[in-house]
């Protein structure tokens, strides 16, 4: 069995991933701010984490990490006249420059493992345009090139790839999809007639995390939304 790292896993696809992972019989550690699950599998260990604090605190872990996941991210969808620098740079620190601090504070110990896994979350609207996508597409267009530039200096000792989803029904999301109307709508925008799920994208996790020959990818699961026409 080996030992994961879910940064971000107290709810949504982060948690999800978790769960299956320890269901599995792995060992997973969860970082995040807050943790509200009480049912959950007895090798999911949790740790306290201030991704936007000045100083990160990050906890001290043992042994080698089999695979990474990094999961927080933001939906802050504005007009771009009405975006401030403090807008952007928040964007920035949550999805990019905390995803690269998690990064460097364990990649020590991912090296340790004979075929490890880094895994970082990206958006649709990176490679399809979107208004008011301005600040988050920004942001994810960094994790994007980081992506790669991480899978090219790491290989062949540890993998990294992105997953690049479309609306899914998470808390992050649950303002815009608040309603049966407006799930409709959005599903409706999508060629597959349907918004994400947990499963949807935490199965696509699972997959990356052990895919022995995948690297270096941005794996689209977003409902053909990116690459068919609707």
């Amino acid at each position: 069995m080996k030992n994961y790292l879910i940064v971000g896993g107290s709810s949504g696809i982060g948690l999800e991933t978790a769960k299956k992972l320890a269901l599995s019989g792995n060992t997973v550690h969860v970082l995040a701010r807050t943790w509200k699950e009480t049912e959950i599998p007895e090798n999911i260990q949790f740790h306290s984490i201030d991704l936007v604090a000045d100083t990160i605190q990050f906890p001290e872990l043992i042994g080698q990490i089999d695979g990474m996941v990094y999961c927080p991210g933001s939906i802050n969808l504005r007009p771009f006249k009405a975006l401030k620098q403090s807008d952007f740079m928040s964007d920035l620190q949550i999805n990019y420059l905390a995803a690269i601090q998690s990064i460097q504070k364990y990649l020590p110990q991912l090296l340790l493992s004979n075929s490890a896994s880094i895994v970082l979350f990206s958006t649709v609207a990176v490679q399809k345009g979107m208004p008011f996508h301005a600040s988050i597409a920004g942001a994810k267009g960094a994790i994007e090139g980081l992506t790669k530039a991480l899978a090219a200096e790491y290989a062949p000792k540890v993998r990294v790839n992105a997953i690049a989803p479309s609306l899914t029904e998470t808390p992050l999301a649950e303002k815009l999809l608040n309603s049966e109307s407006k799930i409709t709508a959005a599903a409706e925008r999508h060629p597959l007639k349907k918004v994400g799920s947990v499963q949807d994208i935490s199965e696509a996790v699972i997959y990356l995390l052990q895919a022995p020959w995948v690297t270096g990818q941005i794996l689209a699961v977003d409902g053909g939304m990116s690459s068919i026409g609707n």
